[in-house]
């Protein structure tokens, strides 16, 4: 018996598995209601793209109204009975971010489905596949859930057999400021890759960034460059938005469904990828107009 283990037979808390199932037990023998609504999302405020995909942060109805998708599996026993009782009494609006086929939010997303069989109200909005596996990232064809049993879904994947919504994050205002394009290529990092101390020192005649510093740093990065290299899904995304040639780097299955599809490159060999890289215009313009449509959907399913 290793010690992890050995801990966990005595003190239950301590085991970050069975913290889920016990929470997940509690939300299931829990009387659901829809008394407010809450919009669950990977509420991190580390990381730039993840911060700003929810919709709590673009409408006045659903402004301070969210909960990070992480916190069932939290040490700390106060913020997970207020994961139980905040998914218990709401109803739920699930997104944006990969928060589909990833094994981090499999578990919740599998609640989710049930309870909105059970009689939940349960919208998905602009979340999308999130999957690690190599084989899948190209030809990606099935979610780990049934979208169909969720009252209302938008995902944000623009080939998946359901309403296609884009990034809420496309409603900023930032996306409305002016930038003045002053280098030829930015690489913008995602979080992994900005610890790898070997890419960095690789890439240093570049100029670069992360999703690490904020939302201003990272669009204003993004603004000034003509063409955007990236491993960061919302640095591809906002790179598209404000017309900006794009160079993808894949983690995940995530980056092979956009509407707009980029050039797929790797670190090693973008560079050869470059002159393939195109532009898109009206691209903003269309994904504010379908979130907002969708918005409406939503607030009139859940009586907003």
């Amino acid at each position: 018996m290793n010690l992890k283990k050995g801990l966990s037979s005595i003190f239950p808390v301590l085991d970050s598995d069975k913290r889920k199932l016990n929470v997940i037990n509690s939300v299931m023998e829990s009387a659901q209601k829809n008394h407010d609504v809450i919009n669950i999302h990977r509420h991190d405020v580390n990381n730039v793209g993840d911060y700003y995909c929810a919709p709590h942060l673009y409408f006045e109805v659903l402004k301070d109204k969210y909960l990070d998708i992480s916190d069932f599996r939290s040490i700390s026993k106060k913020r997970r009975n207020n994961w139980v009782e905040n998914i218990s009494n709401d109803s739920l609006i699930i997104g944006g971010g990969g928060l589909l086929n990833l094994r981090h939010f499999e578990m919740q997303m599998k609640l989710f489905e049930q309870l909105s069989v059970d009689g939940k109200k349960t919208v998905i909005w602009g979340a999308g596949h999130n999957e690690i596996k190599s084989k899948n990232t190209g030809a990606f064809t099935n979610y780990n859930v049934d979208i169909k049993k969720f009252g209302l879904a938008g995902t944000r994947d623009f080939s998946m057999k359901n309403e296609w919504v884009p990034c809420v994050s496309c409603l900023h205002p930032i996306f409305d400021k002016k930038f003045k394009t002053t280098q030829e290529i930015g690489i913008l990092f995602g979080k992994v890759s900005t610890k790898n101390k070997k890419l960095q020192n690789k890439l240093n005649h570049f100029p670069v960034s992360s999703n690490t510093t904020s939302l201003d740093e990272m669009v204003s990065f993004i603004g000034k460059s003509n063409t955007i290299v990236t491993d960061s899904y919302h640095a591809m995304y906002w790179a598209i938005l404000l017309g900006k040639k794009t160079v993808v780097i894949p983690t995940t299955s995530k980056f092979y469904d956009f509407k707009y599809p980029p050039v797929i490159a790797s670190f090693d060999n973008f560079e050869s990828k470059l002159k393939e890289a195109q532009s898109y215009s009206g691209v903003l313009e269309e994904c504010r107009e379908i979130n907002n449509i969708f918005a409406i959907k939503v607030f009139d399913f859940l009586n907003l």
